[in-house]
């Protein structure tokens, strides 16, 4: 577990808190994730630590004119020139972005 790695490189004796960035084209429900982590971190150093989800927005960039746009998750369409050629920057992640360690 990527936690536990992190408290006992730090010498920490547990976790308080732990945020985490989950884009809309990651296949992560967030309210799942919320529900499920009192289970996956039962009996771990991050047993009692506050789980802080944050929404990535879905940015592209498009390939005829350049810009990086957000966009929406069935339209991933450039937001300067409107065309459909674009590749996917972000919003498929699910990123571990802060722990706050216990010392």
């Amino acid at each position: 577990m990527q936690l536990a790695e992190v408290a006992q490189g730090h010498g920490a004796q547990g976790v308080k808190s732990v945020r985490v960035s989950i884009g809309p084209l990651s296949g992560v429900e967030p309210q799942l994730l919320r529900d499920a982590y009192p289970i996956a971190s039962a009996g771990s150093v991050a047993a009692d630590a506050t789980l802080l989800i944050e929404a990535a927005p879905i940015r592209v960039q498009c390939e005829t004119c350049g810009a990086e746009t957000e966009a929406s998750p069935n339209r991933l369409l450039c937001g300067s020139c409107g065309d459909y050629h674009t590749r996917l920057l972000s919003g498929d992640e699910l990123l571990l972005v802060s722990v706050e360690l216990v010392m």
